[in-house]
């Protein structure tokens, strides 16, 4: 026996579908199950909104006892590709959901869903439609004037039969027939004006090649396939609740195993980020980015491999919640989670990312120690490691001006800093090349000041992260930023496109890592100290150390929500 919603802790308030989720079974509707599906077209890759989908889905299953089904809308052939259903596979088990063995494609339906348009044609339900596209759309009206009818809309159900059996043999060309639901063209809602339900379209379909010359259209195959998986509960996005009359009008008007119930609820939009395949689409084909899996993209997998976590992503969709009505979620919120993640779980390690040498010229040449270093604060049972500190090392550039104002607390000349895990250092000359430019720092350090053991007395105000010159590993990093320069980058009238950050990537190809990061493995995240959170990219091996950096350590959100209060 499921708890009541309002017994749940350590969870969101219930929300709206929970609670409707919650009267039906009361009601004992569906023989009190609860069934629903994840339905993705297979026509490009899984991004953040389709997560939050994802999580509701399978989540609401879980919490109910229920089943979710994931079955794939492979309803128009000419833009969908089993590249895209192997991602969205992946994609959904890299959340942690599962399937079973209810994994369903709309083109199982085929058949079923052709038999079913004859009944609708036989009980004087559908037609087949001569006009064109243009001519289709001239006829439906406005919002403020009812549409015409078809002068096809009386053809006998013989004569439709007919032709629908003349569609699917292929003897019309591609947009010259439809078949349409013989509805009402005075409705005020559009969706109910003699929809189109089967179209004719030579296009090879990835799982049934060219058997099929004709296709159903989502509002019709979508209520069809639900009805005849059992589905109780089929959840959408906001923008098909004008949709739904046709889709209660679908199972209706046809004798299916099941009634499924269509809820609608908002979908996510981000802020710094476009959320439509199709604009997604255009960025990887027209090289803005290199990939569907490009770190800066919204999609999964992009999110995946820039090194955000399922749990930051199930932990951002859980605390946003399922709302009513359309809203944007500023993009500092899904990277808090991620921050907050990564806090507690990531091992730290030193990384420079910009190097300057340093010297110290009163260290013994060979003498080589190893340091005590912790892997992470926030859970001492991760342990510890072993960091190498030798005569010549590596500081980041900006940890030293030659110039400095007075509140610069970190290293200058004549002044001390410590090293973390280490020992206190002094400036004692600058180098410079003929240029001009700094190449090389000489310091000394005061043997008595090394961690955990200090008896120099001595307090100092900064403390920088360093790695040993002769162990540290050279390493490619990948700083990015948002993608978008405008909050919305689709302002109205605007191609977003011009809004694209010039900036948002900068290689930096030069950087040293500690020498534990030598085997780091793809996938895996650290802390680098002072500088962020960093994921090791799938383009790294032994030889070639690439990290992304996953979110920086300043938490804008966090910040934005303590100057609310």
């Amino acid at each position: 026996m499921n708890d009541s919603i309002e017994e749940r802790e350590g969870k969101t308030p219930a929300n709206f579908i929970e609670h409707l989720i919650s009267d039906d079974l009361k009601e004992g509707k569906n023989d009190s199950r609860i069934h629903t599906r994840f339905p993705p077209e297979p026509n490009g890759y899984l991004h953040i909104g389709h997560a939050k989908s994802i999580c509701l889905n399978f989540g609401l299953a879980l919490q109910y006892n229920g089943l979710c089904n994931l079955r794939f809308d492979d309803t128009n052939p000419s833009k969908e590709d089993t590249e895209y259903v192997d991602s969205i596979r992946t994609d959904v088990k890299w959340l942690g959901y599962d399937w079973d063995e209810r994994l369903f494609y709309a083109s199982d339906y085929f058949e079923k869903l052709y038999q079913f348009a004859e009944q609708l044609i036989r009980n004087g339900k559908a037609y087949v439609c001569d006009l064109n596209p243009e001519e289709i759309r001239a006829y439906r009206g406005t919002l403020t004037e009812p549409g015409k009818n078809s002068p096809y809309r009386d053809r006998s159900a013989e004569e439709n039969l007919a032709l629908f059996e003349k569609m699917r043999a292929g003897e019309f060309p591609d947009g010259s027939r439809v078949l349409r639901g013989k509805i009402d063209m005075s409705s005020p809602n559009l969706n109910m004006r003699d929809p189109v339900l089967y179209r004719i379209q030579r296009a090879s379909h990835h799982r049934t090649g060219d058997e099929w010359c004709i296709y159903p259209m989502y509002d019709y195959a979508h209520p069809v396939s639900d009805a005849l998986e059992g589905i109780t509960h089929s959840i959408c996005t906001l923008e098909f609740a004008d949709h739904r009359p046709l889709y209660d009008w679908v199972v209706e008007n046809i004798d299916l195993p099941a009634q499924p119930r269509q809820i609608e609820f908002a979908r996510l939009n981000l802020t710094h980020t476009v959320m439509s395949k199709r604009k997604l689409r255009q960025l990887v084909e027209e090289g803005h980015v290199n990939g569907w899996d490009d770190p800066r993209m919204p999609t999964i997998s992009g999110l995946r491999r820039r090194g955000y976590t399922p749990e930051s992503i199930k932990d951002f969709c859980n605390r946003i919640g399922v709302a009513k009505a359309n809203s944007e979620v500023d993009i500092a919120f899904l990277e808090h989670c991620i921050r907050q993640d990564l806090n507690a779980n990531a091992p730290r390690v030193m990384a420079v990312l910009q190097p300057l040498k340093v010297v110290i010229e009163n260290y013994p040449e060979d003498n080589v120690e190893e340091l005590d270093a912790e892997n992470n604060p926030e859970k001492p049972e991760m342990g510890s490691r072993k960091m190498p500190f030798c005569r010549e090392i590596f500081i980041e550039q900006e940890d030293f001006r030659e110039e400095a104002p007075k509140k610069f607390f970190r290293l200058k000349p004549g002044k001390e800093v410590r090293l973390k895990h280490a020992y206190i250092i002094k400036c004692e000359e600058v180098v410079k090349n003929e240029k001009g430019d700094i190449i090389e720092l000489r310091c000394t350090y005061d043997p008595s000041s090394k961690s955990g053991e200090d008896t120099s007395g001595k307090k100092v105000k900064g403390t920088l992260h360093w790695v040993s010159a002769k162990h540290a590993h050279k390493a490619e990093v990948r700083i990015y930023d948002h993608l978008f320069t405008k909050e919305n980058p689709e302002e109205e009238g605007e191609d977003f496109k011009t809004n694209i950050n010039p900036d948002s990537l900068e290689l930096l190809k030069d950087c040293r890592v500690e020498p534990s990061l030598a085997n780091a493995k793809p996938g895996e995240r650290f802390q680098f100290l002072r500088k962020g959170y960093f994921c090791v990219d799938p383009d790294s091996d032994n030889d070639n150390l690439v990290f992304n950096r996953v979110v920086s350590l300043k938490d804008t959100w966090a910040k934005m929500q303590k100057g609310k209060k």
